[in-house]
């Protein structure tokens, strides 16, 4: 006959506290079932759910060892006997599906935690295991750059996941924070391969308006990149249009433009520990491989995909050679180089802000819309829009502390 028993132990933390009581509850002969432990600062919380051989050793027997031992080691300790009906059904939920919430933010505020664990639960789902993914960060250190994250490991399958996915969407929107929704999986630290989109994504200009304004046309080139990217026109054709104002242009222009090139919040530190990681990154764009081949130098992407800007007798022709690279062209890329590279298309990551990359981040396992338009967050899977692209190692579940081990 076993008697299940939660042991819950509350204190300062210091070593020795969990070595010292498993021991006592070997001695007992008892069984652990599920064991969890947390600090939060200095403070300890460990959990232990045990089965306890009742013609052995009485429950009374082991509850007087354990206090005498948290005596000793200055923690208060809690006993609550488990119906064997509960432990059932709690084995029982061991075949429901998992998710992973992700709550990305400046800094993480209560009314953050209580509107996003709101909404899981009324969509009938369970929080297993809360985790703070971001450093420690001192209060005088924070401001417009800093990032929070917290990740919620929840239970259950949500009766409406489009409509969970709404709640979380106005929810983000309504308290300025991005928060991620997704199935918690083997690929979710075993994606190997990351494809960016390279204007408004990697870099923060659109490079295409940036020669528009050396050419002199700079407000027509503008309205119709903004447009596009609304998904109000066809890409290949206001790609041709834009083009068709910079003919003429000096080649020499290129070069100024590369060098003053800025790199979005979060770049160069995501590209680099994705390296470290193993990944390979890849240049999608419908921008101009010249401009790929500068990142690429600078910042060791391994490939890059981008339209060939034509030049003769040293001035733009106002066309591209080749074909062009759109948004079906870019997710053809994509599916080209997984296998290439010998993984699935659910090991690769995609991150683009446009309407032209939204096949691309459909055909991804993880498709991320970064500080995109309206139409494209809504589309996508996935967006981050408060923090920098480094945010995209959150959803992948690695902690801040894990990119330092890296350094």
């Amino acid at each position: 006959m076993k008697d299940i028993l939660l042991i819950n132990v509350f204190g300062d933390d210091k070593p020795g506290v969990t070595s010292s009581l498993t021991s006592e509850l070997a001695r007992h002969g008892a069984v652990i079932l599920d064991i969890g432990q947390a600090v939060i600062h200095d403070d300890l919380a460990l959990g232990m759910l045990v089965a306890l051989d009742v013609e052995r050793v009485s429950r009374e027997q082991l509850e007087d060892a354990l206090g005498a031992v948290a005596d000793e080691l200055a923690v208060r300790v809690r006993f609550e006997p488990v119906a064997r009906e509960r432990y059932r059904e709690w084995v029982e939920q061991q075949g429901k599906p998992r998710h992973i919430v992700t709550l990305l933010s400046r800094q993480v505020t209560a009314e953050q935690i209580s509107e996003v664990t709101a909404v899981t639960v009324r969509h009938g789902l369970n929080i297993d295991h809360i985790n703070r993914l971001s450093g420690r960060v001192p209060l005088e250190a924070l401001d417009r750059h800093s990032s929070a994250c917290v990740e919620f490991s929840v239970r259950g399958a949500p009766a409406n996941a489009q409509d969970l996915r709404a709640d979380l969407m106005e929810l983000s929107t309504r308290l300025e924070i991005d928060i991620a929704f997704q199935k918690d999986t083997p690929y979710r630290r075993n994606r190997r391969l990351v494809c960016f989109d390279m204007d408004s994504t990697l870099i923060e200009a659109e490079v295409i308006d940036e020669l528009a304004k050396a050419a002199g046309v700079g407000d027509e080139v503008v309205a119709i990149t903004e447009a596009a990217m609304r998904g109000e026109l066809d890409f290949k054709q206001s790609f041709a249009q834009r083009l068709a104002l910079l003919k003429g242009l000096d080649e020499s222009v290129l070069e100024g433009i590369a060098a003053n090139l800025r790199l979005t919040e979060g770049a160069e530190k995501l590209i680099a520990t994705l390296k470290k990681l193993g990944y390979k990154t890849a240049i999608l764009s419908g921008g101009f491989e010249y401009f790929g081949r500068y990142l690429q130098q600078r910042l060791g992407i391994d490939y890059v995909y981008a339209n060939q800007l034509q030049v003769e007798d040293g001035l733009v022709t106002g066309q591209v050679a080749g074909e062009v690279v759109d948004g079906a062209r870019k997710a053809e890329l994509l599916q080209q180089l997984a296998r290439q590279e010998g993984i699935t298309t659910e090991q690769v990551i995609a991150v683009g802000d446009g309407a032209n990359d939204l096949p691309m981040l459909n055909a991804a396992g993880l498709g991320i819309a970064f500080r995109a338009k309206p139409l494209v967050k809504a589309s996508a899977e996935h967006a981050i829009s408060t923090l920098g692209l480094d945010a995209i190692l959150y959803l992948l579940g690695f902690r801040d502390r894990e990119h330092g081990d890296l350094s």
